[in-house]
Order: C-alpha cells, then structure tokens, then sequence
C-alpha cells in the first residue's frame, strides 16, 4: 500500500484520487510510526518551505523519512515535497531541510516580462531516463505551480528538466528508489497519472 504523508500542508486529497483512478490503493498517512512498515510512501506539499519543514519536525517526520529514504524502498517528492528533500531552502531567508539530497532551493532569477510563480503547463526535456519516465515521451506537458526551484549538488540524480524565460531549472529527481518531482502528476492528466501508475508498479513485478 501507498502511505501518502499528512503534515498538515499536502493537497492529499487530489493525490489519493489519482491513485484511485488507477485502481491502487493509497492510504492518508498521520503517524510517523507507520513509515517503519511502509512499503512506498508520497510526500506532497503546498506552501511555504519554513512552515512545512516546521510542520515536519512538530509531526515527528524528520528522522523517520531520513530513515525511509536511506532503506531504498520507494519515495516520491511532489512540489513541495521535493524541495524538502534538500539541506536548505533560501525562500523567505534560510532554512535547513530534511537533507535527504545534497543541494539548495533558490528563487526564480527576475527576468523582464517574466511571471513568478512559475504556473501551468510546460514541457520535460528528459536528461536521464528512470522508471517513471518509460511510459513518458520527451516534451510531454506537466503542471507547474512554483516560485522556488531545487538546485542539486550533484547532477545525475537530475531525471528532467524544464525552461522557463531563459532559464532551464531542474523539473524531476531520481536516486535509486527515490523519485521528485516540482510539476504536479496528480494535475498533469495522462501523463502524470503514468508516472503514478509507474512509481505505484515499482516492485511489483
């Protein structure tokens, strides 16, 4: 089963439905407890980084998805929930994150005539192909909803990216079993729905 993490800041519900849609069984997580057991879990995410890290840490979440994330059983960051992920996010001042994966999350440069946040829909460029991208052609269109973007230490957990004006941000993540992405698949029609239905398959088989 799916453990969709409940900190007080993820539109969970529109994930659940997703998984619905496809037959798959995802359950509204509230206990830290419960991740020691979890067999694949999804951390979303709308907000603020400083009040959702905050909320992490009140919850108790902190050390037991560094410990999940560690064991390699499968992960997904949505949005928010990627730029957790990282040792330290600048929006709004500076604040330190789960430190799952080395890099910082920084602000959209200004650009003249450019709109931040960052909305609707744009295209992937595939950089290194992962199993929720089989089923994904190159420059298919996802949804966006961000003002902030991850910028990764290292680049070959870098899976897609995306441009926006003249810059090209990282769009998706992916190490091992952990996979993020800064789109929204649960807003991102067929193409989303099979990237869930991918990382859903992910030891399935």
């Amino acid at each position: 089963m799916i453990q969709i993490i409940d900190y007080g800041m993820g539109n969970l519900r529109s994930v659940q439905k997703a998984f619905e849609s496809l037959g798959v069984d995802a359950h509204i997580c509230s206990s830290p407890k419960a991740l020691a057991d979890a067999e694949k879990i999804v951390l979303p995410g709308v907000g603020a980084f400083r009040d959702a890290i905050n909320e992490l840490r009140s919850k108790g979440f902190v050390e037991p998805l560094r410990e999940y994330a560690a064991s390699n059983r499968p992960f997904l960051g949505i949005c928010l929930g990627l730029q957790l992920l990282f040792d330290v996010s600048y929006e709004d001042g500076e604040y330190e994150g789960l430190g799952i994966v080395p890099g910082k999350v920084v602000r959209f440069d200004s650009e003249p005539g450019l709109k931040i946040p960052h909305m609707g829909w744009n295209q992937l460029d595939i950089v290194h192909p992962n199993p929720l991208l089989a089923d994904v052609a190159p420059g298919s269109h996802v949804y966006f909803v961000h003002s902030y973007h991850v910028v990764p230490n290292e680049e070959d957990v870098v899976a897609t990216r995306t441009s926006y004006g003249e810059q090209s941000f990282v769009s998706m993540i992916a190490r091992g079993n952990l996979f993020a992405t800064q789109f929204h698949p649960e807003k991102s029609q067929r193409v989303g729905l099979n990237m869930l239905a991918a990382f859903a398959g992910i030891n399935e088989r």
